[in-house]
């Protein structure tokens, strides 16, 4: 069979779904993977996934009706030149674009993968709930003909349901994008003061805030304890501006180390992964950190707490609850004998549920593309 699978970033075909396309490949599939403009290196870098890659226009941030109907004949004139038998999208533009794309071309089947409901779907102020309610309207005409609308979590699955954007009997679960646990192995705990470590770009609902405020206060009774964040910078209207950042390293509490394109050596070194996020599709960064075999910290949040069963192997606290997060982490500091119990059992936690073959092997039966197909 032929598959196109649409993404937003080229990078996200490689980290997020490569194990997934390589599965495909092995599969016997043909692939086409897409996404936005890669260069020459990052395009050698997909399709050696064996796959073929080809860019098409999408803006991942902003609501620009010109700059989306070019998506949405670029991708059309994708599907009618290649004539796929399967097309999959995940987050959001690739999967609302690409489903009504989808509906033009009717000899395919579509699903969507809902990797997390994003900004719009987080009610607030007037701009906030006016992109929830064109997000929703897009969706429901997106997925209106999809074979099968696939979650992470069960939180967004209902959200989708509730709303009547999708039926019940026409959503499935899947565990996250899933974890390579071979690439992310099990490493002891360091020697060391003890260091908290979150990952995620610049936004605010990442709960990086949070994550400095907390860190400030417990440094007030624990100075030796570190407080690192990695992550690149982020254009969307959510994105904290890197001069705050900056604010925060410079104050002695929290450690910038920037962005980077690979995460394990930083997770390596530190004791604690923190997470406080408002809300996930399924964290991909706490998945790898406990595949490693750190405790969590995380919030009680959709997607989040699906990683911790609190107490066992972490701990959820409440979203932008900044005493909260701040009173874990000193149980953390004064409790170092629990640490390694909490890692073993984050460690069985990714075997258990989150290795990327099981996430890959559902996937394939959910699209009807297991090898007996092949025959």
């Amino acid at each position: 069979m032929k598959i196109i699978i649409i993404g937003g970033l080229p990078d996200s075909l490689i980290n997020f779904r490569g194990d997934l396309i390589k599965e495909w490949v092995r599969n016997g599939h043909e692939v086409i993977a897409m996404a936005a403009f890669a260069d020459s290196n990052l395009k050698l870098n997909v399709e050696s996934l064996g796959c073929r890659f080809k860019s098409f226009p999408i803006e991942r941030n902003g609501l620009n009706p010109f700059s989306d109907l070019k998506v949405l004949i670029s991708l059309y004139k994708t599907f009618k030149l290649e004539k796929p038998d399967k097309i999959i999208a995940y987050t959001i533009k690739p999967v609302i674009w690409g489903g009504i794309a989808a509906r033009f071309y009717s000899d395919s089947q579509f699903y969507g993968l809902i990797t997390g409901l994003g900004f719009a779907f987080q009610r607030g102020g007037f701009k906030r709930n006016l992109l929830g309610n064109i997000a929703t309207g897009l969706y429901k005409l997106a997925l209106s003909k999809a074979s099968s609308v696939i979650f992470q979590n069960p939180d967004n699955q209902q959200v989708f349901i509730d709303q009547k954007i999708v039926p019940a009997d026409r959503t499935k679960r899947v565990y996250g994008s899933g974890v390579n646990l071979s690439r992310y192995e099990n490493i002891p705990l360091p020697v060391g003061r003890p260091v908290f470590l979150t990952i995620a770009r610049l936004l605010g609902e990442k709960g990086l805030r949070e994550f400095a405020k907390a860190a400030m206060k417990v440094k007030f009774k624990y100075p030796e304890a570190r407080f690192q964040i990695v992550g690149p910078e982020d254009p969307s209207p959510d994105g904290i501006p890197i001069s705050e950042v900056m604010k925060w390293h410079n104050s002695d509490a929290v450690e910038y180390l920037g962005g980077t394109n690979d995460v394990r050596p930083f997770i390596n070194n530190c004791h604690i992964f923190v997470l406080a996020s408002y809300h996930e599709g399924m964290p991909r960064t706490v998945l790898e950190a406990m595949s490693i075999g750190r405790p969590i910290l995380t919030t009680n949040v959709e997607g989040c707490r699906e990683t911790v069963t609190d107490g066992f192997n972490g701990f959820l606290v409440p979203k932008q609850d900044v005493n909260s997060l701040a009173n874990r982490m000193v149980w953390f500091i004064e409790n170092q004998n629990e640490w390694s119990d909490m890692a073993n059992q984050s460690r069985k936690m990714a075997e258990d549920k989150f290795d990327v073959k099981k996430v890959n092997e559902s996937l394939l039966e959910i699209m009807q593309l297991k090898r007996s197909d092949n025959a």
